[in-house]
C-alpha cells in the first residue's frame, strides 16, 4: 500500500509522522497552489492534483477539510484509489455526496469515513438496525474554539462573561453546512445513525471549559445511551482535534489488518 495525503496542515503532519514511524510514510501530498507551509517530508512529492500523484499510490487520506475532499475525492475514487476522509461534514452537501458515490462505483473503490473526534459510533450504527427514536449531539468548546466560525456573528467570543451560550440548535445538515470547519463530529453522528435531517445538534461556547467536550445521546429499541468525551487539541494547533488525527491513522491500520474492527 502506497499512501498520499491531501493537505499540509497540523492534522496532515501528525498523520504523516505516525505513518512514517510504522514504515508507511506518505509518498506524496496534495496541497493548494501557492501554499507557504514547509514541505516537511523531504522524500515525498508535493503536487496539486490527483493526476500528478506517483503511479504507485493506492490510498489517499483527506486531511484538508471540505474543500479538499470536494476538489480531489471524486477524481481519486474514479482513478481507482481508496480514500479515507475526516471531512464528513462535506457529505451534508447532497450534490457532492452523490458525486462521490458515483465516483466510487466507477473506480471500484470505497470512501472510508474516519470516526474523527467522537466515539460510540459503533454502538449507534448497531442501534440503527432497529428503531431509533432520537439522536442528539452537543458540542461544547471554549469561546476561542469557535473563532472564525458563524458563532462570531451571534456571540462576543472575546468577552462573553462566565455563562455558556448556545449559538446553534438545529439539524446536523444545517450544522455541517453552516460550520464546515467545526461540525464534522455532528456529521459523523448523523451518518452513523438516523441521518442529517433527523439528528439534532446543539453547539455551545463555554468559558468555563478548556477542552472540547462532545456528548452523544440516543434512545430507541436498543435502550438508551449517553457518551461524553473531553478532547485535547494537537499541540501546534488548538483548533485541530488530536483524536480526529489519530482516527485517520487508525483507519489506515484497520484497512491493513487481517483481523479487526
Amino acid at each position: 500500500m502506497t499512501i498520499a495525503v491531501i493537505g499540509n496542515g497540523s492534522i496532515a503532519g501528525y498523520v504523516a509522522a505516525q505513518l512514517r514511524r510504522s514504515g508507511d510514510g506518505p509518498a506524496a501530498f496534495i496541497t493548494r497552489a501557492g501554499s507557504t507551509r514547509a514541505q516537511t517530508v523531504p522524500d515525498a512529492a508535493y503536487v496539486g492534483s490527483v493526476g500528478e500523484l506517483p503511479s504507485e499510490v493506492t490510498l489517499l487520506i483527506d486531511c484538508a477539510g471540505h474543500s479538499g475532499l470536494a476538489a480531489h475525492g471524486p477524481d481519486a475514487l474514479r482513478a481507482g484509489l481508496s480514500v479515507i476522509t475526516l471531512s464528513l461534514g462535506a457529505l451534508a452537501d447532497e450534490t457532492l455526496a452523490t458525486e462521490l458515490q458515483f465516483a466510487a462505483k466507477a473506480g471500484g473503490r470505497r470512501l472510508h469515513l474516519a470516526s474523527g473526534a467522537i466515539g460510540a459510533l459503533d454502538a449507534l450504527r448497531a442501534a440503527s438496525v432497529g428503531e431509533i427514536g432520537a439522536v442528539r449531539y452537543t458540542g461544547r468548546k471554549p469561546p476561542k474554539g469557535w473563532l472564525g466560525s458563524p458563532a462570531e456573528d451571534i456571540l462576543n467570543l472575546t468577552d462573553m462573561g462566565p455563562a455558556p451560550a448556545t449559538h446553534f440548535d438545529g439539524t446536523a445538515r444545517d450544522a455541517a453546512l453552516t460550520y464546515p470547519k467545526n461540525a464534522n463530529v455532528a456529521a459523523a453522528v448523523a451518518l452513523a445513525g438516523i441521518g442529517f435531517d433527523d439528528t439534532n445538534v446543539e453547539l455551545i461556547a463555554d468559558p468555563g471549559i478548556t477542552a472540547n467536550i462532545h456528548v452523544l445521546e440516543a434512545e430507541g429499541a436498543f435502550g438508551t445511551f449517553r457518551f461524553e468525551i473531553s478532547g485535547r487539541s494537537l499541540p501546534d494547533n488548538p483548533k485541530s482535534s488530536a483524536l480526529a488525527a489519530m482516527s485517520a491513522v487508525a483507519a489506515v491500520r484497520q484497512s491493513q489488518a487481517s483481523i479487526g474492527f
